[in-house]
């Protein structure tokens, strides 16, 4: 990924991904944004954060391989 595709929207306003994944913007309040993802169930959705513990609790169950 070279670099970033942005986007100025507005409350309601969507983000069309492919064919099957729908970005929403539901809300601004002051600094945050609730973004809404509609997405086949096969593809996995998560915050940054989570994925990276994700991945750091399975390295440590597997002993540090990938």
């Amino acid at each position: 990924m070279d670099g970033w595709l942005v986007f100025t929207r507005k409350t309601n306003q969507d983000i069309i991904i492919g064919d099957q994944i729908v970005v929403r913007v539901m809300g601004i309040r002051g600094d945050k944004v609730r973004i809404g993802i509609h997405a086949p169930d096969d593809v996995a959705i998560d915050r940054r954060e989570v994925r990276d513990a994700k991945r750091r609790d399975a390295e440590h169950v597997d002993g540090g391989f990938s």
